[in-house]
């Protein structure tokens, strides 16, 4: 647990420098990475010169770039200042990144060459200075454009430039950072969360972890930072105990995480669902369906144990064999897959958060046996959870989340602020749950996702698409009503149907693409009451749009179809 007196995330940083000031901080995978003093020492160098570029208390800077210790050096350095940091999502299309920067006022970027092209005419806003983490050069942009290095090396000319910063300019309650969500209602709402709401977080994220030192550990970061979720509990929360960090650098395809794994050996990575269960999809089930005999063993129960208990050995070696777990959140993980890792005891942890609280809300903790399959855990501490209006028969209502997490409201949107946050502090999520009798939270989808037909019944198509996504030849669906009916929209793993159809003309991959639909939905419906049903299951023939934790941005798909 960190120290009480640590209130801001200024103080966190210096005192885990004082602490472990050689210890390896960050680093990108495979290179040697830079040491916590290093790190500090260079993040007062950018809030040095920041300062001298006229940035001051409660400025805006943003950071639209990829992971690296470089983003988490811009990062410290701007709130160093007293200035509110404006991570933008890597993955944001050009117009909502000078939406973002014009609405936030930023007046410096930090980015990295892959995101150059969007901040071309960049006129209309108030940005006077583009950074590159990378140092990668442009001659093209309206404004000026400097290298980090470059950027870094010209402290050597400011005056005094060793006192030039004395103590931390921020305060518990300031803003740390505005985060712009990129919500399933399609609606992008500026976060502003505070120092405390992150150091709060931080002490309820560790509260989580098992009653052993963490510092040594080795964080292993592939979601972007720019994310709560990720921010919090892989860059704060390593920070905070003296742990290293490792940047993927790529994108976290099976094959890419497996051989960084192998080569830097993580105790903990968090990951979404998606990365877990492409995995599941690519590596166990062909293992346990190939053959006759796999199938028929796979129902004798104490034989089943033992092979998924092998595969689940397997399983950490492929993640370097060191984990201590893995945590998952960010969106919901298929039932399924976590009956799998549950059987095959392989150390994993689900949770559940949202931007505006920090983000964590509920998960784990480490070794309570009570924790129940299909949940996210239990409210971690010094958070408080509620169920708005529950069913007297299933306890299902709206979550509520109340503590030092909490956002202070929606950046100039005040009605927005005080439809979801209560004068007394609770937050309404949106989400539908229930708390079991041991406390665990669990997720059931989200109330404008809710579909009624005329039978009245209510039908939370989050809990079909379950089923459907457990089914090897789908990558992703969405359940939506379609003239009273429920319609399927499936995105097959084309990777597999070609193979199975290798050597075959369209007209038999076609039918075999129908056929596959045809039994998911028939295999479906025997699991489903009559009146949820599926009428129709049809081809997706491309990947759904998602927000950045994976989650598909539904109201493109069942708006008016």
């Amino acid at each position: 647990m960190i120290n009480a007196s640590i209130t801001t995330l200024n103080l966190l940083l210096e005192d885990s420098c004082e602490s472990f000031a050689n210890r390896p901080a960050a680093g990108l995978a495979f290179q040697p990475p830079l040491r916590y003093e290093e790190f500090y020492q260079k993040a007062i160098e950018v809030a040095a010169l920041l300062k001298e570029r006229g940035i001051k208390k409660g400025d805006r800077v943003a950071i639209l770039a990829d992971n690296s210790p470089q983003w988490g050096i811009a990062y410290f350095g701007i709130i160093r200042l007293g200035a509110i940091a404006v991570p933008i999502l890597p993955d944001f299309p050009e117009a909502d990144v000078k939406h973002i920067l014009n609405e936030a006022g930023a007046k410096i970027l930090f980015t990295n060459q892959r995101q150059l092209e969007k901040l071309y005419e960049l006129h209309a806003t108030k940005l006077k200075s583009v950074i590159t983490l990378d140092d990668a050069a442009d001659q093209n942009n309206l404004v000026e454009t400097l290298p980090f290095s470059r950027f870094l090396a010209t402290v050597n000319d400011l005056p005094e430039k060793k006192h030039a910063l004395g103590a931390d300019l921020a305060a518990p309650d300031d803003i740390a950072s505005i985060i712009y969500t990129s919500g399933t209602s399609g609606h992008a709402k500026a976060v502003m969360l505070s120092h405390n709401n992150f150091i709060s977080n931080v002490r309820s994220t560790l509260s989580i972890f098992p009653d052993e030192p963490i510092h040594g550990w080795t964080f292993l970061s592939i979601l972007p930072m720019s994310h709560a979720y990720e921010f919090t509990t892989s860059f704060l929360v390593p920070l905070a105990t003296g742990s290293r960090i490792v940047y993927a650098g790529k994108t976290p395809t099976p094959t890419v995480l497996e051989r960084i794994c192998k080569q830097e050996q993580p105790t903990i990575m968090c990951m979404v669902p998606m990365v877990m269960e492409k995995i599941y999809k690519k590596k166990v089930l062909p293992a346990i369906t190939a053959n006759v005999f796999m199938r028929t063993a796979m129902k004798l129960p104490l034989v089943r144990r033992k092979i998924l208990q092998k595969i689940g050995h397997k399983l950490q070696i492929f993640f370097g064999g060191n984990l201590k777990f893995v945590a998952i959140g960010g969106a919901a993980l298929n039932i399924e897959v976590e009956r799998f890792l549950a059987e095959a005891g392989f150390p994993y942890l689900v949770g559940y958060g949202l931007t505006e609280a920090s983000p964590l809300v509920s998960a784990g903790p480490c070794g309570d046996p009570t924790i129940a399959l299909g949940s996210a855990g239990k409210p971690v501490l010094d958070v408080k959870v509620r169920i708005s209006k529950p069913n007297p028969e299933t306890g299902l209502g709206e979550i509520q989340v109340k503590g030092p997490n909490v956002m202070h409201g929606y950046r100039g949107n005040p009605e927005a602020t005080a439809e979801i946050l209560s004068p007394d502090g609770w937050l309404s999520t949106g989400d539908l749950g229930f708390l079991d009798p041991q406390g665990n939270l669990s997720i059931k989808g989200r109330s404008k996702s809710v579909i009624v037909l005329s039978h009245g019944e209510n039908i939370y198509p989050e809990t079909i698409e379950e089923k459907i996504n457990a089914f090897q030849h789908v990558v992703e669906s969405v359940v939506r009503e379609h003239n009273n009916r429920l319609e399927a929209l499936i995105y097959l793993d084309y990777e597999l149907i070609d193979a199975e159809t290798r050597g075959k003309d369209q007209a038999r991959q076609l039918e075999h693409i129908d056929e596959i639909l045809a039994g998911i939905k028939k295999q479906v419906n025997q699991q489903l009451p009559q009146y949820a049903q599926l009428a129709k299951a049809s081809e997706h023939r491309e990947p759904f749009t998602k927000t950045a934790t994976h989650k598909i941005k539904r109201y493109l798909y069942t708006s008016n179809p």
